[in-house]
Formats: C-alpha cells, sequence, structure tokens
C-alpha cells in the first residue's frame, strides 16, 4: 500500500473578506511530485502555507505522515500534541520564491543556522553537513560569498541547499523561480529535477509548463477557491474539456 505523507481534508481558508479555499482536498504520496497550477490569486501558495503550518486554518483537517498538524472546524477531531506536531514539521523544507536568506549572513551560515538551532546539531558537524548540501547544489565554491554577492539562481540553490540541510522527508517549492531572471532558471530547475531522480517526496507550485510536464507525477489546477483537476500530466496537458483550464493552457504555452 502506498504511503500517504501529506493529506488535506475540506480546507477553508480566507483572509478578512477574502475567500481563498473552499473545500480542498488533496492527499500525496510518499515518493510523489505534485505540481499545483493556476492563475495568479487561485490559492496555489496558500495550499502550501496550510501544509505547512504558517498559515492557520479556518476549517478542514491538515495530516502529515499520520499526525493531525491542524484542525479547524467541526471536524470532530482535534491536533495532536505540540511535540508531535512540532517533530513532524520540522520534517518539512520549504523554499520560497523569494529566497528569504538572511543578507548578514554567508551562504554557508544560512544553510547550518537551522540544523543548530532546531537539531542542536554541533558547528563542526553541521559545517560538515552544509558543504554537503552547497556541493549538492553545486555551490559549494560560494561557501563563505554573502547573499549580495550572490545571482538569483545562486541564491535560490544556497535556499535549497538550506532547506535539505534539515533533512526534510518532503520539500515543497512555492514558485521557485519566479523572481529569476530567465537565463537562471534551469540552473533552479536542474537542481529541482535531481531531487525528482532521487524519489523526493515534493510539492511544487510553479508557472514552468514545460517543467512541470516533466517532473510531475500529477498536476494540480486549483482556481476559484477549488482544485478543479487532478490528473497525470499527459491527461492534464491534453485536456481540451474543460474551458477554464483550456483557456488557462492557451495563455501559458502560447
Amino acid at each position: 500500500m502506498p504511503e500517504t505523507m501529506i493529506k488535506l481534508t475540506n480546507i477553508h481558508k480566507s483572509f478578512g473578506e477574502l475567500r481563498v479555499l473552499s473545500g480542498v482536498d488533496l492527499s500525496v504520496e510518499r515518493g510523489q511530485v505534485v505540481s499545483i497550477i493556476g492563475p495568479s490569486g487561485s490559492g496555489k501558495s496558500t495550499v502550501l502555507r496550510c501544509v505547512n503550518g504558517l498559515e492557520t486554518i479556518d476549517r478542514g483537517v491538515v495530516e502529515i505522515e499520520g499526525v493531525i498538524v491542524a484542525a479547524a472546524g467541526e471536524t470532530g477531531v482535534r491536533p495532536d500534541s505540540k511535540e508531535k506536531v512540532k517533530t513532524v514539521l520540522a520534517k518539512t523544507g520549504m523554499v520560497f520564491q523569494s529566497f528569504n536568506l538572511f543578507p548578514h549572513m554567508t551562504a554557508i551560515q544560512n544553510v547550518i543556522e537551522a540544523p543548530i538551532a532546531v537539531k542542536k546539531l554541533g558547528k563542526a558537524r553541521a559545517r560538515e553537513l552544509g558543504m554537503e548540501k552547497l556541493r549538492r547544489v553545486g555551490l559549494e565554491d560560494k561557501a563563505e560569498s554573502y547573499p549580495s554577492r550572490l545571482s538569483g539562481g545562486q541564491k535560490q540553490r544556497v535556499a535549497i541547499a538550506r532547506a535539505l540541510a534539515m533533512e526534510p522527508d518532503f520539500m515543497l517549492f512555492d514558485e521557485p523561480t519566479s523572481a529569476l531572471d530567465p537565463e537562471l532558471v534551469g540552473e533552479v530547475l536542474d537542481v529541482i529535477k535531481s531531487l525528482v531522480r532521487e524519489r523526493m517526496t515534493m510539492i511544487i507550485v510553479s508557472h514552468e509548463m514545460g517543467f512541470t510536464r516533466e517532473v510531475s507525477d500529477r498536476v494540480i489546477f486549483v482556481d476559484n477557491e477549488k482544485i478543479i483537476a487532478d490528473s497525470p500530466p499527459d491527461e492534464f496537458f491534453s485536456n481540451r474539456e474543460h474551458p477554464r483550464i483550456v483557456s488557462f493552457l492557451d495563455k501559458m504555452l502560447n
């Protein structure tokens, strides 16, 4: 039986009067790569932020590896203990579109900050781990460089190394290339593709349609607060039946 890593049940989320998600159900199995696409403002990034607790849900249940990390509304269930939730959330790697590196820290310092602070790793072991992760993304030679001395693509690769340094069970990518100049996009996508080959469980919010088609096991289309399609990439990209999807793909692919 496939192991369910992430499960969202009937998720609702609003920001004030603005309703963003209405009754979203999503499950991701170990080793799957699930891409979420859709128009701007459709709630794609909010789905990710509900998974890792950066947003509180208004209604529904969020489970990670069988641990209930959030429950709200008339669900009949309660979140597991704070300790359990904290432990499972620490296994979640997140890469943001805007890098979020500490500007006053070198690349290696950015990468090892969380393993030292959260996992209480010794500095020598943390540095060893950090160099291994920078090597993993092709940036060992930039270990002592500050973010101001790095290109956008290099910053994003440092951000990926930082997430990997926590040795997560799965990764969440929120538009990892949207802040990059076009010529820098490929170097970041190549790193993500290498994680795909290693069968890392991932949810990727992206507007890179060719990349999405290549790496995904499933493509999720979010529009008007809901998931309106969840299918294998070949099936999704040949979908000419749903007018909203047809319209979106025509704009993105032309």
